[in-house]
């Protein structure tokens, strides 16, 4: 039976003390939020002592925007509100949301990998959307802050939860999963991430494959069976894989871009106890790799009792998240803006999305980060990829950058993608240290209908350069 959060139990969960007067201890909390601008009414407000700002001192601004109590780790002068006293407010918000999530005996999804997890978590969502009431993690919420606001989410109307979990370091993955408990487990992948923290790709797997201790017995693990270490790997509970190969439960076939504005698969399943299906399939954005999201989603929703019809409809219905392979079309030339991340596996996956583009192809890749003492090596190979997938022009930017150049440069070696690569006396390349300096030189090195890749990892800033090129190489602009 569901029950409601209120200051009072909210207090029990976490051991912490209540502080209000009486009137206040039985009222709903619905909801928890860490920043007092996004309160709404009946909230929780989570006072964190951050690097900048104490949560503590918002309190009262959030109980003006209607919260209903406060989390705090320190008493609160002059509270307008009632409030839960604990030791730290990041351990009690976690021990909150585990004791909270219990009680939801509906599907829960956890949705986690290198590269992916977002489109993953979106076109899983939206598929499940085709038939239940679903609450999905919002924008990249998917830390050890991310994950409980999430789940306190959850309300008796909600049927099923699709929640994005990310990490950096090994023993993350336990704490996320100790309170999510997924009963399904999407891993999109294995991949070169974190580095500096994981050592290896066979770490990356051991951090990732926390999960599976603190899942639901009888669940299933979705894992990408077109990943080497996921392919051989036993999760230890029901396992599906996905993928364009042969022996996958659920594979793409016929897979083709429409240009910049869908990809259309058939999608195969061969799952025990669900049965066999074919149908088509059509995703109403850029990008083969979304091909991988389309299966685990149809995967997920054949777990769940969907129909065919329930979850081409669904992946019809996706909406790609914003700086995540947006398309711009300019009047003069196509922008795809994917920079949001980067690592060298999503880096392969967009420079391959972009190999099945008819015409010139122009990829502007900036420093991957966190790779350790692979770096170099990863920026070499990154590079040589964008040789073989057909780029006829190369702009790179930042320290370890020039090696995506160098391996762009040195690759002779053919290549298996669609485009084919190019031959060398038709490649172009650039090297910048600066964005201003890389902004400056555009013009010289753009044509009238190309499609411009822009990728680096977030901290690169480079969404300055995909804010520059839709005002710069507009048709209005140069006519």
């Amino acid at each position: 039976m569901f029950e409601h959060l209120t200051p009072e139990r909210v207090a029990k969960i976490t051991g912490g003390k209540y502080i209000g007067d009486d009137r206040s201890r039985s009222v709903h909390v619905t909801g928890a939020v860490r920043d007092n601008r996004d309160v709404s009414p009946g909230n929780l407000f989570v006072c964190i002592r951050g690097e900048r700002a104490d949560g503590h001192d918002f309190a009262n601004s959030a109980y003006k925007a209607g919260a209903s109590c406060c989390l705090a780790e320190r008493l609160i002068p002059g509270a307008a509100g009632p409030y839960v006293l604990v030791d730290s407010t990041l351990s009690a918000l976690k021990t909150l949301a585990a004791g909270y999530r219990r009680q939801f005996m509906i599907p829960v999804v956890g949705v986690t990998g290198s590269v992916g997890k977002t489109s993953a978590k979106e076109m899983t969502a939206a598929v499940l959307g085709e038939k239940y009431r679903v609450l999905k993690t919002q924008e990249n919420l998917n830390n050890e802050i991310g994950v409980p606001l999430t789940l306190l989410s959850l309300d008796e109307l909600h049927e099923a939860a699709v929640i994005e979990m990310g990490i950096s370091d090994f023993g993350e993955m336990s704490r996320l999963a100790a309170m999510v408990r997924p009963d399904i487990c999407i891993m999109t992948n294995i991949g070169y991430s974190h580095l500096k923290e994981l050592g290896d790709l066979e770490g990356v797997l051991r951090a990732k494959s926390e999960i599976f201790a603190y899942m639901n017995a009888d669940g299933a693990a979705i894992l990408n069976g077109d990943d080497t270490l996921l392919r051989g790997y036993d999760p230890g509970v029901r396992k599906i894989t996905f993928g364009t190969g042969p022996r996958n439960d659920v594979r793409a076939e016929n897979i083709r871009a429409e240009s910049t504005d869908a990809v259309t698969c058939d999608i195969v399943s061969n799952l025990a106890r669900c049965g066999d299906a074919r149908f088509s399939a059509r995703i109403p954005a850029y990008g083969k790799h979304l091909t991988m999201a389309a299966l685990a989603a149809a995967a997920t929703g054949r777990l769940l009792g969907m129909t065919d019809e329930e979850t081409r409809r669904g992946i019809l219905s996706y909406i790609p998240t914003e700086g995540r392979s947006a398309v711009i079309k300019t009047g003069y030339l196509t922008l795809i803006n994917d920079c949001y991340n980067a690592n060298p596996n999503s880096v392969a996956a967009a420079l391959g999305s972009l190999s099945a583009l008819p015409g010139r192809r122009v990829a502007i890749l900036g420093d991957m980060l966190n790779l350790g003492a692979q770096s170099a090596a990863l920026h070499r190979e990154t590079g040589a990829f964008a040789a073989r997938s057909g780029v006829s022009c190369l702009i790179s930017c930042g320290e370890e950058a020039g090696y995506i150049r160098e391996g762009y440069l040195n690759c002779g070696s053919p290549g298996a993608n669609a485009a084919g690569p190019v031959p060398d006396a038709e490649k172009t390349s650039a090297h910048f240290k600066t964005i201003a300096e890389l902004i400056s030189a555009l013009p010289a090195m753009l044509r009238r209908d190309d499609f411009v890749l822009v990728k680096a990892s977030h901290s690169m800033h480079f969404s300055e350069i995909a804010d520059y090129i839709p005002d710069r190489f507009s048709a209005d602009h140069l006519a």
